[in-house]
């Protein structure tokens, strides 16, 4: 495998200095001109990198085939594309509005059925004495860890480290703002395993393709998935609940989703219980989807095959 290069000095403050001015220009714009933004640098995405494009397409081809035309499916891998954008420049604008004092009852007019979404997941978090969110990478699943700590979840994180210690430690200092803990997504199981014994809640992103995977039906199709959150869930007899935060049409609205709790249960062979809750996740996560097509990652290889993959559960 060849070795990737590792970035100069100049090259990470180059890349610091342009998030920093990125920052600073979203926190002066209103969110609808960063909606217009993100639209055009969606255009371009779709436009210019044939590659991710064609991803989008035929992902969306294979999940929705019968139910929607190519012209819908060419239109939802767009809007995707712009979602992608949205994001991050969205959030960028909403952290400000999360340090501000009265920023519950801000967020409350931002999105509907908070309410009840916040007394749904608290009860599952005490009552469990830490769970197991999980998240597609859709709508906004950064706003997640700030509700988290609003309504008094301890949450840890895991996240992917970037490759440049400046732009890790102004992105990571922005979320860790939230009250929440950061934990490097390598070698994360012994910190996650410490995390659910203090009693705290982890948040995941599983909906990527990962060779240390199992194949679980997702779309009509065999998807690789990490058995982690399960293998947690079993371990700990902690539940699995699958949250998500989606736009809506209008100004600044948002539509939460918290499922109720995958609970483990008892079982003769721990591969076919991890194979179990792994599927009822992933069904869950897919439903969601399903509401909202046009803001779920579909430029990533999803169902992406490895070359002699072994069966991780053999």
């Amino acid at each position: 495998m060849k070795k990737k290069r590792k970035k100069s000095k100049p090259v990470k403050l180059l890349e610091y200095s342009s998030v920093w001015l990125l920052i600073q220009i979203c926190r002066a714009l209103p969110l609808k001109a960063i909606k217009i933004i993100s639209g055009f640098l969606g255009a371009l995405l779709y436009a210019l990198v044939p590659k991710r494009r064609n991803i989008a397409v035929e992902n969306l081809r294979h999940a929705f085939r019968g139910e929607k035309s190519e012209e819908e499916i060419k239109r939802i891998a767009r809007q995707s594309c712009a979602s992608f954008f949205l994001t991050f420049l969205e959030i960028i604008k909403l952290r400000y509005l999360f340090s501000a004092p009265d920023a519950v009852e801000r967020l409350k007019t931002y999105a509907e059925n908070l309410d009840g979404l916040f007394s749904k997941a608290k009860k599952i978090h005490n009552e469990s004495k830490g769970c197991i969110f999980v998240t597609p990478h859709m709508g906004n699943w950064e706003i997640l860890p700030h509700v988290s700590s609003f309504i008094g979840i301890p949450l840890a994180v895991v996240a992917r480290p970037l490759d440049n210690e400046y732009l890790e430690k102004l992105i990571f200092e922005n979320r860790s703002s939230s009250g929440q803990v950061i934990i490097p997504k390598k070698n994360a199981l012994f910190v996650l395993r410490k995390t659910l014994q203090s009693g705290k809640s982890i948040g995941m992103l599983p909906d990527q393709s990962t060779m240390k995977g199992i194949a679980i039906n997702f779309f009509g199709r065999k998807a690789t998935t990490t058995p982690v959150p399960a293998i947690l869930a079993i371990t700990f007899k902690r539940p699995i609940v699958v949250t998500a935060v989606c736009r809506k049409s209008g100004d600044n609205q948002y539509e939460g989703f918290v499922s109720d709790p995958i609970y483990p249960g008892e079982y003769t062979s721990e591969k076919d219980e991890i194979i179990r809750i792994t599927g009822e996740m992933t069904r869950e996560m897919e439903a969601v989807i399903r509401k909202y097509p046009e803001q779920y990652l579909w430029i990533h290889n999803r169902w992406k095959t490895y070359k002699d993959k072994k069966e991780l559960m053999s």
